[in-house]
């Protein structure tokens, strides 16, 4: 195998997950209980700051430099009529991404975060737009309803793909990244994974996606079920549920959290898509989930499942259900705000105030 084969990437970035360092930790959880409040006050956001300690192997870690990277493309299977867009909206919108003028772009501002935009495969070529990147491993996937998405040689390209833009981001002194997504369809794939992954029904995890009424809700299920029927792909065989019933953003997607992760890099994970990638990767390397933070819970029902799969609490619950990493932006302020308390808050003996009684 050479540098450039997909699965030696894979395999590399596997080989390299770290364990959380319990050291940092410990060192950050000692120094929450020496600030100057009572024991436990700052509720989730005193685990949120041990997390990231464990994960970055910094007692006092900080995150200021930021990205989000947005991940796109499309899928066969809208030719069933999951979806209430055309499949036309997947370059319009990565177009949109780049002029500045999504939800993402907004929100990322604010949090003073990057936005990173990748063509993993949308249907029509895009032409060569200043700050794409064009990764692109086909011009959409094929009809998972009738046959597998991909072959497992494009889902480890797809994923090897993810791993080297995040190592190519932590060397350019990344401190966080953050997942998100465009591509009509891709609430279907995230679905069908969600449900092979989880053992969950189709049914539980087929949500609205951009807004079906009843009888399309029911339908998209049908196809969901009918995905699983035609491939019969193996829950623990990461890559075989990534090319059966995938998206090539969503392999993408999980490569850049087992990047990154394995570099000990904090992951901001989105909503129902990045949640699915998110199966894929911990199906891959179940080590990757100590340095996942959920920042949201997705309106789409699949989104319950997979966190509860990844064993991951989300930080809000916003009725969101957009995507491009919209969710995770908003999370980013908060993660801040965590390691700002464990940094800069002053200590009982610092800031000569009594500390508890004993007991």
């Amino acid at each position: 195998m050479t540098a450039d084969d997909p699965n030696a990437t894979i395999a590399a970035a596997i080989a390299r997950m770290p364990l959380p360092d319990e050291a940092a930790a410990a060192a950050a959880r000692d120094r929450q209980a020496q600030l100057t409040k009572p024991a436990g006050s700052l509720g989730r956001l005193e685990d949120l700051a041990i997390q990231i300690a464990g994960t970055t192997g910094r007692p006092r870690p900080r995150l200021p430099r930021k990205a989000v990277v947005v991940m796109a493309a499309d899928h066969g299977v809208t030719v069933e009529g999951v979806s209430a867009y055309p499949a036309d909206v997947t370059p319009q919108m990565v177009a949109n991404f780049l002029r500045g003028g999504a939800a993402i772009n907004a929100l990322a501002g604010v949090a003073g975060a990057r936005v990173v935009v990748v063509d993993m495969g949308v249907a029509t070529e895009m032409p060569a737009i200043p700050g794409l990147v064009s990764a692109r491993v086909g011009p959409g996937t094929r009809n998972m309803a009738v046959g597998p998405a991909m072959t497992r040689d494009e889902a480890a390209q797809a994923v090897a793909t993810g791993i080297r833009i995040a190592e190519g981001l932590v060397a350019d002194g990344v401190d966080v990244v953050a997942t998100g997504d465009m591509g009509i369809g891709n609430t279907t794939a995230s679905a069908t994974i969600t449900a092979v992954i989880t053992g969950t029904s189709p049914t539980l995890v087929t949500g609205r996606g951009t807004g079906l009424d009843d009888d399309a809700l029911a339908h998209k299920a049908a196809i969901v079920e009918r995905a699983i029927a035609a491939n019969r792909p193996d829950a623990g065989d990461g890559l075989g549920v990534l090319a059966a019933v995938g998206g090539f953003e969503i392999g993408g997607l999980a490569g850049v959290i087992i990047g990154a992760a394995s570099l000990r890099v904090p992951v901001l994970l989105d909503g129902f898509i990045s949640g699915a990638a998110a199966l894929i990767a911990a199906t891959l390397c179940p080590g990757v989930r100590p340095h996942l933070v959920a920042s949201h819970r997705s309106v789409e029902q699949g989104h319950r499942a997979a966190l509860a799969w990844l064993g991951l609490v989300p930080l809000l619950d916003l009725d969101l259900r957009l995507g491009e990493g919209t969710g995770a932006a908003l999370a980013m302020p908060i993660v801040d705000g965590a390691l700002a308390a464990l940094d800069e808050m002053a200590t009982f003996a610092e800031a000569a105030v009594a500390g508890p009684l004993e007991a």
